[in-house]
């Protein structure tokens, strides 16, 4: 009778460790499946593309229409525009004003930049006279000077910015701007 419980129970052990066996083995099986599942499925929504990876952020400063202080818009361009001429590109885009609701932009209409050219850390910009059709408002004066500073003070090389009009130095933009208005 003891061998037959003996038997009885090591049977008993032996289905144990069997069943133990089968359902660890399953589970890691399962387990290592679903993992290779997760990388096989995955499909990127879009490449990308050569162009995103040329695209850098730059800040251009506008003016808040509630709060009247200067902001800053971070805008997505192809890095080559810079290239050439960065200065020029970047004043350009402020001319071109902003597409933010909240921001207007500060540089009066019809105005163009001739050129823009860095001497000695100094930014030199070639404006048209109609960047003098602000009127006598020197607030509005003040940030023009400051949109233009901070948009190209972004650039490590600029320290300070200086104003031509129609290619001579103006009585209204004399100073070399090298800190905010």
């Amino acid at each position: 009778m003891k061998k037959k419980k003996s038997k009885l129970i090591f049977f008993v052990l032996f289905l144990v460790i069997l069943l133990g066996v089968y359902f660890i083995t399953s589970y890691f099986y399962k387990k290592s499946k679903d993992e290779t599942k997760q990388y096989e499925d995955y499909t990127p929504q879009e490449e990308i593309s050569e162009q995103q990876y040329r695209e850098t952020i730059v800040s251009l400063y506008f003016l808040n229409k509630n709060s009247k202080e200067l902001m800053a818009e971070a805008v997505a361009i192809d890095a080559r525009t810079l290239s050439s001429n960065p200065y020029k590109e970047l004043v350009t885009l402020l001319i071109k004003g902003t597409k933010n609701e909240d921001l207007q932009k500060i540089i009066p209409e019809k105005t163009v930049l001739y050129d823009a050219g860095i001497e000695a850390g100094c930014v030199v910009l070639n404006f048209s006279k109609d960047i003098l059709s602000f009127g006598e408002d020197e607030n509005a004066k003040k940030n023009i000077i400051n949109s233009i500073y901070l948009t190209l003070t972004e650039l490590t090389e600029v320290n300070s910015v200086r104003f031509l009009v129609e290619g001579e130095e103006n009585p209204i933009f004399q100073d070399e701007y090298s800190s905010k208005v």
